[in-house]
C-alpha cells in the first residue's frame, strides 16, 4: 500500500470510528458526557473538542502546502481555536455536527493528495510560538495517529460509563489482498 492510499485509508477510518464513537456518547446525557472524568481533557465531551480543536490546528497549517488543495477551503474560512483544552461546543448534537462536516472534508483532502505533496517540508508554528520544519507526511502520519490516541481515551472513557462502542480494530477497513 502505497503512502496516499495509507492516507486515504487512515482518513476512512478516523471518519468510521468518529461515527461510531459520537453515536455511543449521544446514548449519554449532557451531564454524564460533561462529568471530570480526569482524562487529559477533563471529560468526554472535552476530549472530543479537544480532537476538534487538533484537527482544526493541524488543517489549517496543511492548508498553507503550496499544493493548496481545494478541499481545505472551507478549514481556511474557520477562526483558529486558541488552545488545546477550548470547548468549542457545548453539546453533543452541535460537536457531532461539526465532526461529521470536518471528517468529510478530512476524506476529500485525503483523496487530494499525491505522492510528490507528502515530500513537502512544512513550516509552521507551534502552539507555543515555536518555529517548526517537518516532513509533511510524518505530520499527516501524527494527524491521524493524535485522532486514535484520544479516542481510544475516549472509548475507555464511555466503557467506564457503561458504553460499549464496539470493534474499533482498524484491520477491520484494511481490504483483503488478492492471491493470484
Amino acid at each position: 500500500m502505497g503512502r496516499t492510499n495509507h492516507i486515504c485509508l487512515m482518513a476512512t477510518y478516523n471518519d468510521w470510528m468518529n461515527a461510531k464513537v459520537y453515536e455511543a456518547a449521544r446514548s449519554l446525557t449532557d451531564e454524564e458526557l460533561s462529568v471530570d472524568r480526569k482524562a487529559f481533557f477533563g471529560s468526554i465531551l472535552g476530549t472530543l473538542n479537544h480532537l476538534v480543536a487538533g484537527d482544526t490546528i493541524w488543517l489549517k497549517r496543511f492548508a498553507k502546502h503550496p499544493a493548496n488543495h481545494l478541499a481545505l477551503e472551507p478549514i481556511r474560512q474557520l477562526s483558529a481555536p486558541q488552545s488545546l483544552d477550548q470547548l468549542l461546543l457545548s453539546n453533543i448534537r452541535e460537536l457531532s455536527a461539526h465532526r461529521v462536516w470536518l471528517d468529510q472534508v478530512i476524506v476529500e483532502w485525503s483523496r487530494s493528495i499525491t505522492e510528490s505533496d507528502l515530500d513537502y517540508t512544512l513550516n509552521y508554528t507551534s502552539m507555543k510560538g515555536a518555529p517548526a520544519d517537518k516532513s509533511f507526511y510524518g505530520l499527516v502520519m501524527h494527524f491521524f495517529n493524535h485522532q486514535t490516541h484520544h479516542r481510544g481515551q475516549v472509548t475507555t472513557l464511555l466503557s467506564q460509563g457503561g458504553v460499549d462502542v464496539g470493534d474499533t480494530d482498524l484491520v477491520v477497513l484494511i481490504p483483503s489482498e488478492s492471491r493470484a
